[in-house]
């Protein structure tokens, strides 16, 4: 019975099966709150409102000729897709969704889940660099050395930025941080800088407007995924909708008091939550055009780091004055 339900976890809920169905709802949204900000429609036909487009873009490059560049590191090159997707999905039982109890932590709950997270989080920026990297192709090769770039430029406000509410909070469990915060709901407003510079950082991580400078199309095709056809193109669209739930499950944890507890309850809160992070995102998207990767990386370190620095430095005034 034990391994069944592990296998119910793994697979169906908070697993692959969910991941996906949620990934794809969540490009459609992202897509959909996209469009109505730019004046468009956005996807209208594939299903009920488009809902199902993302899907079917998905189900079409599985079923797409898959290429591989003869001069490519070809174990690399294969490999690297579903390293990807099993990373994001990997981090994403983290989340403490479901099923966590403060009292005695399980597999997915654990003391320092946060920093796991944040690791895990990291490893698809390395895995996008290696994919370029094995390519060989020199558009890709540029795209992996600006993703690479990027990484040393958002990370550390990132982790600050997050690490800040756990401070606070005085763990580095997930689920206490969101129980701490859902008990003293005021004490998020301790952490609202730190949320505005963790939103700016999760968007660089995701490579989006302003800073989808890795696969710029109009400056080197496609950046990192310019050899990258069928099916392991369509995984690592994948990996990226995953990320982007995950991301906003962390931040939803951290800064905005996490998911009340019980199944139902708990997952309505997680959907509403997430679903209003990617709102920001997409409004992040939709008012801003792309910059230069030294302009990332300036605003990184002259912007972003300090007032991280400084979020941190009120966590623990604020810490110090409770105690």
């Amino acid at each position: 019975m034990a391994v069944l339900r592990t296998l119910l976890y793994l697979l169906v809920y908070p697993g692959l099966l969910f991941l996906f169905v949620y990934g794809t709802f969540s490009e459609w949204y992202d897509r959909k709150v996209y469009a109505r900000l730019q004046n468009r429609m956005g996807p209208t036909h594939t299903g009920r409102f488009g809902l199902l487009q993302p899907v079917a873009d998905f189900f079409k490059l599985m079923a797409k000729e898959d290429v591989v560049p003869d001069a490519a590191d070809k174990g690399l090159f294969n490999a690297l897709p579903a390293f990807g997707l099993a990373v994001v999905a990997t981090s994403g039982l983290l989340l403490p969704v479901w099923n966590f109890s403060l009292a005695a932590p399980g597999w997915t709950s654990f003391s320092g889940d946060i920093i796991v997270m944040l690791y895990l989080l990291s490893l698809p920026t390395l895995v996008l660099f290696l994919a370029a990297w094995s390519s060989t192709n020199l558009f890709s090769t540029i795209g992996g050395a600006r993703v690479l770039t990027m990484l040393f430029g958002y990370e550390v406000p990132l982790f600050l930025a997050v690490l800040s509410p756990a401070v606070l909070a005085g763990s580095w469990r997930l689920a206490e941080i969101a129980a701490f915060y859902q008990q003293r709901p005021a004490l998020l407003l301790v952490n609202v800088l730190g949320f505005l510079v963790a939103l700016v950082a999760v968007q660089a991580k995701l490579e989006r407007t302003p800073f989808d400078i890795p696969h710029a199309e109009t400056e080197i095709v496609g950046g990192t995924f310019t050899e990258y056809s069928g099916k392991k193109l369509a995984l690592f669209r994948l990996t990226t909708d995953i990320e982007m739930v995950v991301a906003s499950g962390l931040l939803a944890t951290v800064f905005l008091g996490g998911f009340p507890g019980g199944a139902l309850l708990g997952f309505a809160s997680f959907v509403i939550k997430t679903l209003f992070i990617i709102f920001l995102l997409s409004l992040i998207r939709a008012l801003t055009s792309r910059i230069r990767i030294d302009q990332v990386v300036s605003f990184a370190w002259r912007v972003l780091a300090p007032l991280a620095v400084l979020q941190l430095l009120a966590t623990i005034l604020v810490k110090g004055f409770l105690s």
